[in-house]
């Protein structure tokens, strides 16, 4: 990943694992990388990268600790291992992409706690409306579930809306809302699937089944009609898609995150067939969305904590075809330009 400094003076390549490379490096240049816990008083500038935590030490300054450490050392108020950078032109980082490390941490914690707790509040609220109206959307729209869909887009809204801002472009780009499609988008945050609730369009979700044992949410996913999926178990995702192509021809429309997981480098993945066999199966559209944002302000396996930030989804034009192929490599292509343009 690209750290955030000026490209004219300093261009680093940092990985997760605290390889690093560099290009362009001026000529007095001094960096060194350390996988080690420091004092906080010895950090004097940090920094966030598509929400990994990269820590910029002044250039004077000089940490003298031992590449091994005990773990002793993580409950005296230590880092944990993060990927340090030492460099003399650390002084070319962004201001606005600095943070003490107090604030980045307790701050994004305080607002992880807020808002999980106005999720589940809100949640609890709204799934009393839905067990008392699925009765009559079992028997008016069993398979669609509109009424469902909009206290779901309700709670995803009210959820949101005091952490974040969605900014939507090519909304006329969806399908009409009786017209059934299939939904393909990259996947970067826990966030994605409340950023794409607030659409406020009834297809349906594939999920985890361990997801389906979490009280309240759990049991609105249930009612919701997503679809379970046992990971690895390719029984399960053959009666998943199966039943993805009986909902589609019922007049339902589903969605599918076709890298099959969130992506920790925020790098798009590389996209699995079964969304676009089933589409090229029902000869359906395929309606690509690039969703930017979301990774930076509640990065995949950081889900404690929610940084500030704006999310804009990116609705694209429909496309069909009956290769399910190229389909796919068209979509992926239409996603990866999206994010490329908002670099």
């Amino acid at each position: 990943m690209n750290a955030a400094v000026d490209e004219n003076k300093l261009s680093l390549i940092i990985s997760n694992d605290g390889i690093l490379s560099s290009r362009n490096v001026a000529p007095n240049g001094i960096i060194t990388v350390l996988s080690l816990p420091i004092l906080y008083s010895d950090l004097q500038h940090t920094m966030t990268y598509r929400g990994t935590l990269t820590v910029l030490v002044a250039a004077n300054s000089f940490i003298n600790i031992p590449r091994t450490y005990d773990v002793k050392m993580r409950n005296q108020q230590k880092l944990s291992r993060y990927i340090v950078v030492r460099s003399e032109l650390t002084g070319t980082g962004t201001p606005d992409a600095t943070f003490s490390l107090t604030e980045l941490s307790l701050g994004s914690k305080a607002r992880g706690i807020c808002f999980y707790a106005v999720t589940a509040i809100v949640a609890i609220f709204l799934f009393v409306l839905m067990v008392l109206q699925h009765p009559f959307v079992l028997l008016l729209d069993r398979y669609r579930r509109k009424a469902h869909f909009f206290i779901a887009k309700l709670w995803a809204t009210l959820t949101v809306i005091p952490f974040y801002n969605i900014k939507f472009e090519g909304l006329e780009n969806l399908p009409p809302a009786d017209t059934p499609a299939v939904y393909v988008s990259n996947h970067q945050s826990f966030l994605d699937i409340y950023t794409l609730l607030t659409l406020g369009k009834p297809f349906k979700f594939i999920s985890k089944t361990s997801i389906f044992l979490f009280p309240i949410i759990g049991w609105a996913m249930f009612f919701l009609g997503v679809i379970p999926l046992k990971r690895m178990d390719s029984r399960s995702q053959l009666d998943c898609l199966k039943r993805c192509m009986d909902l589609i021809k019922k007049g339902a429309s589903v969605f599918f995150f076709p890298e099959g997981t969130r992506n920790r480098d925020g790098k798009l993945g590389v996209f699995k067939k079964g969304a676009f066999s089933v589409a090229a199966k029902t000869k359906v559209p395929v309606v690509p969305i690039t969703l930017i944002g979301t990774g930076k302000i509640m990065p995949a396996g950081m889900e404690g904590i929610l940084n500030f930030g704006s999310v804009k989804v990116i609705i694209h034009k429909p496309i069909e075809g009956s290769d399910p192929q190229v389909l796919c490599n068209e979509s992926r292509n239409i996603i990866a330009d999206g994010l490329q343009h908002h670099l």
